[in-house]
């Protein structure tokens, strides 16, 4: 569902297939611990293992892995996986690193994966989790049409603490609505 791996343009952000070009950001990217933490990240990549990622997503037809660039330079990754070819659905996944975010470049990111997914393949749900303690994500999702869906409970143990994650999806035929 997901072969063809497009570039898409957006007025502040452009999605283009992961590549080795984008190692350093994602290596930038996995060691941001604010990063980590609001992806509920705990394990740490070792040295090449991001390059050898990067180097094969696009060998993946189940999956569709974006990095985001503004002005050329790589500020996170988008991603479309674990898609349900029975169900019509698939995960979405964003991380953008902590000094780029709170500029909207997130927000328009979403909205050009969810509508080129819509646009251009059968899917009919795209969900994702985002943890309680991350207000400001659950905002730009709600924002973008994702929806609450419910929660489960201590999801995560983060240094010692215990967090929530917000189950929230948006539908083929919310998007259509919007």
């Amino acid at each position: 569902m997901f072969a063809n791996k497009p570039t898409l343009a957006g007025e502040r952000v452009t999605l283009c297939p992961v590549g080795p070009e984008h190692v350093a950001g994602l290596e930038k990217l996995l060691s941001d611990p604010e990063v980590a933490r609001l992806t509920g990240s705990q394990a740490a990549f070792e040295p090449g293992v991001a390059e050898q990622w990067y180097a094969t997503r696009g060998d993946h037809p189940d999956r569709l892995d974006l990095a985001v660039l503004v002005d050329g330079e790589y500020v996170g990754e988008v991603v479309l996986n674990k898609l349900d070819t029975d169900n019509l659905s698939c995960n979405l996944r964003v991380a953008l690193l902590s000094d780029r975010a709170s500029k909207g470049y997130g927000t328009e990111a979403l909205r050009l994966v969810v509508d080129h997914a819509f646009r251009t393949t059968p899917l009919h749900r795209i969900s994702l989790g985002v943890y309680a303690f991350n207000p400001r994500a659950v905002h730009v999702y709600e924002k973008v049409g994702f929806t609450r869906e419910g929660v489960l409970r201590d999801a995560l143990l983060w240094d010692g603490e215990w967090a929530d994650e917000i189950v929230m999806a948006v539908l083929r035929t919310d998007w259509a609505l919007a």
